[in-house]
């Protein structure tokens, strides 16, 4: 028999709960403080929200994104009262497309905003600043991009194929006619992509399409199922006519649609070519990656009798570079096909001396026979995760100068800890402006130990 409810109540352990905060509810908010991604924090009815949109000092509509307990996530509707650093964002899309998150800020202050951002972490993980602050690495601030993500879904319900970029805090996809942080050529492209997707007797089978651009334009077709050989001939006569490599991916590796198709970026300033494959990781802001590398090398300054290893090294982005200074350089990868292509890019090249080995950098390299003879020098561009282990034994390669660069500060700040209790010292430190219009921060760092006898 069923027990009767003598109508108690019982408040939940922990006191009375938060009432909830229904997605699309408006509210009035003031501005306290930016975040360290750019999104305005607000204190209101025991909640802490941040907020898209919104300066610190200002005064402003929001409508709620999502809620997760006391910690809201919000968009700004309208301005009551505006900061002086706000500027009107030149894309009209801004609202809408969730890419471009800080175009409300001048670039002048989006670069302090990262510059706060990387000084902040390292004092607050490692309590520790650089001994000297390097300027920022820019580039102009629209018509960077040469590598983007282009999202395609099928409606079935409206029968429609949605082409553009996600929405803010969203799987919506926002179809915009011009991406103005797009390189040129990519412009052109993306502004005619829609209308070639949609007339394909079979879009649904479109999962998603990527952009490119290098020493050629490239499109690749990502393809949840077979497309008939009407759409890919459709396929084909769009990038023929826009002077753009096709390439095909389904559930395996990109393959190019013409055998004899090569993809690839120079690096100038050092003569040289590097290939690729799309898949591949190549920084997406040319310019930006141009100074990094002329940087690195600055800072690292290898000498004709040195050895020095590159982790992470990727295609050779900073190997092939470096070995045109030093007398060997080593570069350790984890995808094996990246570390074919980088040292296809040496043989290409010319760089005898560099010498690229798979390794798995997330376990303690101890015994990889790349590691034996030491080095005099390292370079890591590591993942967001950042390279603990690989630092946590740094020293017994014998390093005296070690370059950083990193795509997220605080796991830099937490790698900049380790290394300071091996004896390195943060001699430099510098913001590098890859994303302009995000609050998306990169770094450089040079780490350098005092020799046998000398203070640090």
């Amino acid at each position: 028999m069923a027990r009767k409810n003598g109508g108690l109540r019982f408040q939940p352990s922990g006191g009375q709960r938060t009432p909830a905060m229904p997605a699309g509810k408006k509210q009035r908010l003031s501005i306290e403080r930016l975040a360290a991604d750019g999104r305005g924090i607000a204190f209101s009815e025991g909640r802490t929200w941040f907020v898209q949109g919104a300066l610190a000092g200002e005064q402003v509509d929001v409508r709620v994104l999502a809620a997760h307990g006391k910690v809201v996530e919000a968009r700004t509707e309208r301005v009551i009262v505006a900061s002086a650093q706000r500027r009107k964002p030149p894309c009209p899309y801004v609202e809408r497309c969730g890419g471009c998150t800080v175009q409300h800020l001048s670039h002048e202050d989006q670069l302090a905003l990262k510059q706060r951002q990387l000084a902040e972490q390292l004092m607050k993980v490692a309590s520790v600043a650089p001994e000297a602050w390097a300027p920022p690495l820019v580039s102009p601030e629209f018509g960077y991009r040469r590598r983007a993500r282009v999202a395609v879904r099928w409606d079935p319900k409206q029968h429609r194929l949605d082409v553009g970029f996600r929405a803010a805090a969203s799987q919506q996809i926002v179809a915009i006619e011009q991406c103005m942080v797009l390189v040129q050529p990519l412009q052109q492209i993306f502004q005619a992509l829609p209308g070639a997707l949609r007339a394909l007797n079979t879009p649904q089978a479109i999962g998603h399409v990527e952009l490119f651009h290098g020493t050629a334009s490239a499109v690749l077709v990502r393809h949840t199922a077979p497309l008939g050989d009407t759409d890919q001939a459709h396929l084909r006569a769009f990038c023929k006519q826009h002077g753009a490599q096709l390439w095909w991916q389904g559930a395996a590796a990109p393959v190019a649609d013409n055998p004899d198709a090569e993809l690839g970026y120079t690096l100038s300033a050092w003569q040289l070519h590097l290939a690729y494959r799309p898949g591949d990781f190549v920084q997406v802001n040319e310019a930006v990656n141009d100074a990094m590398v002329a940087q690195a090398l600055d800072w690292l300054a290898p000498q004709p009798g040195e050895r020095v290893l590159d982790l992470f090294c990727g295609l050779g982005n900073f190997s092939l570079p470096i070995a045109r200074k030093a007398a060997a350089v080593v570069g350790v990868e984890g995808a094996a096909g990246m570390v074919e292509r980088a040292a296809a890019n040496a043989l290409r090249n010319g760089q005898g001396n560099a010498a690229f080995h798979q390794a798995d950098l997330s376990e303690p390299m101890q015994g990889a026979s790349w590691a034996e003879k030491g080095f005099s020098a390292v370079l890591l561009d590591p993942p967001r995760d950042g390279a603990f282990e690989t630092v946590r034994h740094i020293s017994s390669l014998g390093a005296r100068r070690i370059i950083y660069v990193s795509c997220n500060p605080a796991t830099l700040a937490r790698d900049t800890l380790e290394l300071h209790k091996q004896g390195y010292r943060l001699t430099r430190a510098g913001v590098l402006d890859m994303f302009p219009q995000t609050s998306h921060v990169e770094a450089m760092a040079l780490f350098e130990k005092a020799q046998d006898g000398q203070a640090i």
